[in-house]
């Protein structure tokens, strides 16, 4: 009975110490922290929706969006930004471009300034750092890929992976995305004259096949599990993203936690069926982006990759690598099908440089320049990507700013690309005219085109992505003429990249 009595004070002294502290870092999180930041900023004159506990403004968010997507727009309206972003474009007219808002209790500053998203991307201070993601994504894309490993990891990742988007190794990848293109071309030989076909689908086809065959060295058929995979996980994802993140939530044994978690390992499972099937096969393991980082994975530098980093990489690219793509090549050809004196340009352009019968090959993509321009158009009015961000990794001051350590810096992509102060008053419409003169001239700011990023983060596959999208488009051109379907309903929608919500039907007209 005497140890019982003693044993009691004991258990609750430790009781207290585990529960007190875990309590107070709550409150210090849930309530001193958005109370002490949104006072900082607002003697900067920096202010914003009101923080509500715990979910910050995720319900206002999410409100605003579900009434944003009942709409419809005009077929020839670019204004597309209200309707994907409504709160911002709310919180923009009440409390100016640059403000406060809480996604749940992550501080989140909104900038649309030119020049100081430049500071931010060009960094090499290591002060900005990629933002932190959901658990969920994850395993979407690969933790330990490229796109979120940091510092002296990134560095090691993006040497190892260099050489496999070199100029010449493209030269040889184009040979790749030809092939490609001339099969699912070959499906579309046998359409009847205006026959219908939903791009967006069939877009999604051949960029998974080319990203497959010219990176990874297999076939649409061997990663068809990876991409079909990857598209369940991604609507997984978009959901979760509507709701308030807890930590430690993601290891609950959840429906949505637990569909998560299988899908996550028949992602791997499929990435390592295809990287075991390369290890065995080939005794030197080529020399495309698989093989290049099998080949370090057995160097005796510090400059290798382990096989679970591979995977990972394998993941961000199989994703970004057919996701992206698809969608850049989904969004021209809505503009292209609008504005049918740009597709005649476009198929001129095409039968001048490789003829109406030729196959064309890498020489001749870099002599399409109008083809260029409008590819630029579309990156500028439907990016793939409609924002970026990045965490203040110290308290630091960026121009007039002085932002805490542990804010969220986030730059709205869309709005920036069609900021009529920066792009001239037809900022809003499609007009590959204005780069002629090149990207650095297109508009009052020489970076205000940032579809690919820029700085020491930029995009790693941009001139893969631009080179497969001049193929793909004009051997599409050689032999159709593209028009939209009274189907079309105009309405993006941002599920990670930027789709259309109902899909891309047109009308194939054989030349």
């Amino acid at each position: 009975m005497e140890l019982i009595t003693l044993f009691n004070p004991i258990l609750t002294l430790l009781v207290l110490l585990f529960v007190v502290p875990k309590m107070y870092n709550a409150l210090i999180i849930l309530v001193w922290q958005p109370f002490v930041l949104t006072r900082r900023f607002k003697k900067q004159g920096i202010t914003g929706p009101k923080y509500r506990f715990l979910y910050g403004n995720i319900d206002e968010i999410n409100k605003m969006r579900r009434e944003s997507l009942v709409s419809f727009l005009d077929q020839n309206s670019n204004d597309i930004f209200p309707r994907i972003f409504p709160h911002y474009q709310k919180w923009m007219s009440l409390y100016g471009e640059t403000f406060l808002y809480w996604n749940g209790t992550e501080p989140m500053l909104c900038i649309s300034d030119h020049e100081l998203v430049k500071q931010i991307l060009s960094s090499k201070s290591g002060f900005f750092v990629k933002s932190k993601i959901r658990p969920e994504l994850f395993k979407l894309v690969g933790m330990k890929g490229l796109a979120f490993v940091e510092g002296v990891d990134w560095v090691r990742h993006r040497r190892i992976l260099n050489p496999a988007f070199s100029i010449d190794r493209l030269k040889i990848m184009t040979k790749v995305m030809v092939e490609c293109t001339l099969r699912i071309l070959d499906e579309w030989s046998n359409v009847k004259r205006d026959q219908k076909m939903e791009m967006t689908r069939e877009y999604r086809r051949l960029t998974a096949d080319i990203i497959a065959t010219a990176a990874f060295g297999s076939s649409y058929n061997d990663g068809i599990e990876v991409f079909r995979t990857q598209e369940e996980l991604k609507k997984c994802c978009v959901s979760c993203l509507t709701n308030v993140y807890i930590p430690g939530t993601q290891y609950l044994p959840t429906p949505s936690n637990i569909r998560i978690w299988k899908l996550d390992r028949k992602i791997k499972n499929s990435v390592k069926k295809i990287v075991d099937s390369r290890l065995q096969s080939k005794q030197d393991y080529g020399d495309d982006l698989l093989g290049i980082m099998l080949k370090s994975c057995e160097s005796r530098n510090e400059r290798k990759l382990s096989i679970e980093e591979i995977i990972d990489e394998c993941k961000t690219f199989f994703f970004g690598g057919y996701e992206t793509n698809s969608n850049l090549l989904t969004w021209t050809t809505m503009l292209l099908s609008l504005h049918q004196d740009w597709q005649e340009k476009l198929r001129d352009e095409g039968f001048k440089e490789c003829g109406k019968d030729k196959t064309p090959d890498s020489d001749t993509f870099s002599k399409l320049k109008l083809m260029n321009m409008v590819f630029l158009e579309s990156l500028r009015l439907y990016g793939p990507v409609s924002f970026f961000s990045r965490d203040a990794a110290k308290d630091l001051t960026l121009g007039h700013l002085k932002i805490p350590k542990g804010t969220t810096i986030f730059f709205p992509l869309m709005k920036m690309h069609c900021d009529k102060a920066i792009w001239g008053s037809d900022a809003d419409k499609f007009n590959p005219m204005r780069f002629e003169n090149g990207v650095s001239r297109a508009a009052k700011h020489p970076n205000a085109l940032l579809a690919f990023s820029m700085g020491p983060r930029v995009c790693i596959g941009q001139n893969f992505a631009m080179m497969e999208a001049k193929i793909v488009l004009t051997m599409i051109l050689q032999r159709f003429r593209l028009s939209l379907s009274s189907e079309y309903k105009h309405a993006p929608v941002d599920h990670l990249t930027l789709t259309p919500q109902y899909g891309l039907p047109v009308m194939l007209q054989p030349l």
